[in-house]
């Protein structure tokens, strides 16, 4: 097959705050189908994918649990890696943004960028989202939170450095327009040109001084780059760009990128900040960004506090790898969000691979071994019904590259899968089983045994970028090569006398969803037991219990009604000179702040309080503690051992709600 040039496809490379679920995989199994075919299509593929490893949830993670944030992520992406390699992706390049070349890299284009006029030193105050790595404004959030992951903000002001948007915007918006196939969907360019470029980008902060764990900007040591100018360079310095001119010919063969694969809810960062990146360093832009949707648990985004993950290293187990690309690949649609559900995939394993293309190889296998001892022959005794098999056959190359072009992958798995259902309907009319009590009609049974066997070949090798196993299993059983992708489009070239294999190796066998559901019990308990762990919360079997308070005296509610507890939100916390115990807070409750002196310094850092909506006695008569005035108390917990834990209400209430 004539050689189509280089592609160069690259996925978001994960962040490395922990496993990623079976939502986040998808991604990967995408790129690497994709990269499989235009491989098998004739192209020079180059598939990166790879860790983003810096940041300040790292940091506190690691914090957490007692190691450095290097170890924190050398295990967490060696995890990443190896669920790539478990669900067989053939990436080239797996990068990790600790590596020594990627950060020296990331310096340099910092230093080039400031000397270039493109960075400036300011400061910042906003609300940031920490698990996000991002500053919003007021006005952006939604229901009071993060307008990205739902969460909790905190207010947050210090000196960084930003990058001067606004000087390429007008560049990217020309670049837009004129490169309709930048943005894909469509939809995901509208958002972009009309909520973010159109109205004005404000400059980005590409610096932090309230974290460490982050590549030092060189020139100012308190400074680490910020995460997305970090991140998103990944995709030059993988491939050896260097910042001083020097490239590697790697990076000159390869770039621009043909494809960013990322989920739509990095989209702004990648056709927005990368680009304008790019333009400041005189390189091309990417041919094209894809920003594909979500994978939802039963219409929800999974998540361990739901319990709803599902990861899929599980899946893998129950289901095995292939079962899993064809879930995650066929069931995503283009342009709106997919849905998986442990009911879901067992119902696609059994009526789709197990009876249509795992029923349609073992019926086929030994029907040849039964009539003619797996010996295939081409007699040329064909009827009318051969021609509609042959034609679909012939023709779903041509429709799948079509819808690969635009990256319907799930329709290429659609087309595939409807060949194989043409080969059932095929002997369901041939009837081979009829033919074969009549001695006169061998040659004719015969000829419809190739016409099957040459039909699966043909299906066997598309199916390969997106089944690799099943694909070489297949072949494997029917003693045959794949064929070139070239070659696709023609029917008859399998030589006439090949043999298949003696027995046909049951490919997917039928599931019992009630077996299947009592391991996923089995998985979720497990899965319950850890995030309990993770988070101090313990099993309710395992449940401690105080009883040894002694009781006081009964009260009249009289008593009671003298006493005033409100819902207050801390907005600043700092710790008390010279003690060891107390945090010194600023409570709002209502239109009031008040000072509340409270012993928790040993469970809570400032930085924790801030932001918390907690429990206050607000007319307690004030009291001088450590020098300080209080004038409050926020209500606690105390377990056996003397751990404190701050009371907060259950459900999101408005700072001032009284609790009665």
């Amino acid at each position: 097959m004539e050689n189509k040039g280089k592609y160069y496809i690259t996925t978001a490379i994960a962040y490395t705050s922990g496993t990623p679920h079976i939502g986040n995989s998808y991604e990967i199994v995408l790129a690497d189908a994709i990269a499989r075919y235009k491989r098998k299509d004739g192209y020079d593929v180059f598939l990166q994918t790879g860790t983003d490893e810096h940041g300040q949830k790292i940091e506190e993670k690691a914090k957490e649990k007692g190691i450095t944030p290097k170890e924190f992520v050398d295990g967490v992406a060696a995890k990443i890696k190896s669920i790539c390699d478990n669900l067989n992706v053939s990436y080239d390049k797996f990068i990790r943004t600790t590596d020594d070349y990627h950060e020296k890299q990331i310096q340099k284009m910092f230093k080039r960028f400031y000397d270039q006029g493109d960075i400036y030193k300011g400061s910042y105050e906003g609300l940031y989202c920490t698990p996000c790595e991002s500053f919003w404004t007021e006005a952006q959030l939604v229901d009071g939170k993060c307008p990205d992951c739902g969460r909790e903000v905190k207010p947050a002001k210090e000196e960084a450095y930003f990058f001067k948007m606004s000087k390429y915007a007008d560049r990217l918006i020309e670049h837009i327009n004129t490169h309709p196939e930048f943005i894909q969907p469509v939809s995901r360019k509208n958002e972009m040109m009309n909520n973010f470029l159109l109205p004005g980008l404000q400059d980005l902060c590409v610096s932090r001084t309230s974290f460490k764990w982050g590549i030092p900007v060189d020139f100012d040591d308190k400074h680490v780059v910020y995460v997305w100018l970090d991140a998103l360079s990944n995709y030059i310095t993988g491939i050896g760009y260097d910042a001083d001119g020097n490239s590697s010919d790697l990076y000159k063969k390869l770039w621009p990128a043909d494809l960013h694969l990322i989920g739509k809810d990095i989209i702004r960062f990648h056709t927005i900040y990368w680009p304008i990146f790019l333009m400041a360093l005189g390189e091309p832009l990417p041919k094209q960004v894809f920003g594909h949707p979500w994978l939802l648990q039963g219409g929800e985004k999974m998540s361990k506090s739901r319990g709803n993950v599902i990861y899929a290293d599980d899946l893998i187990d129950i289901f095995g790898v292939d079962a899993v690309r064809y879930f995650v690949l066929h069931e995503m649609p283009y342009d709106n969000d997919g849905t998986i559900t442990w009911e879901l995939v067992t119902e696609r394993f059994n009526s789709e691979l197990a009876n249509i293309l795992g029923n349609l190889v073992s019926r086929t296998i030994s029907m040849s071994n039964k009539y003619f001892g797996g010996v295939v022959t081409k007699t040329g005794v064909t009827e009318s019904v051969d021609d509609d098999l042959k034609a679909v056959v012939t023709g779903t190359k041509a429709k799948v590259d079509k819808k690969m072009d635009d990256y319907h992958v799930n329709d290429c798995l659609t087309e595939i899968f409807a060949l194989f259902r043409r080969c059932n309907k095929y002997i369901d009319e041939t009837e081979p089983w009829v033919i074969a009590k009549d001695e006169a009609k061998a040659d004719r049974l015969k000829e419809v045994m190739y016409n099957l066997t040459e039909s699966i070949i043909i299906g066997a090798t598309l199916l390969a970028p997106f089944m690799p196993s099943t694909s070489e299993k297949i072949l494997a059983q029917l003693n045959q090569p794949a064929r070139d992708f070239g070659d696709l489009d023609k029917f008859g070239l399998l030589e006439s006398g090949s043999k298949v294999c003696e027995k046909p190796e049951i490919l997917f066998a039928r599931l019992d969803i009630k077996d299947v559901m009592e391991k996923v019990e089995k998985i979720r308990e497990a899965q319950k037991a850890e995030y309990e762990k993770e988070n101090g919360i313990a099993p309710a079997e395992d449940e401690k219990v105080v009883d040894n308070i002694e009781a006081k005296d009964e009260i009249e509610y009289g008593d009671f009604d003298k006493l005033q507890f409100r819902v207050g939100k801390i907005i600043k916390c700092e710790a008390v000179p010279k003690s060891k115990k107390l945090l010194c807070s600023q409570v709002k409750i209502g239109s009031e702040v008040k000072q509340i002196v409270s012993g928790i310094k040993q469970y809570y850092s400032p930085e924790e309080m801030v932001g918390k909506k907690v429990m206050v006695l607000c007319n307690l008569k004030p009291a001088t503690l450590a020098g300080v005035k209080s004038e409050g108390m926020l209500l606690c917990a105390e377990d056996a051992d003397g751990n404190l834990a701050l009371m907060v209400p259950e459900k999101d209430m408005p700072a001032g709600g009284l609790i009665c």
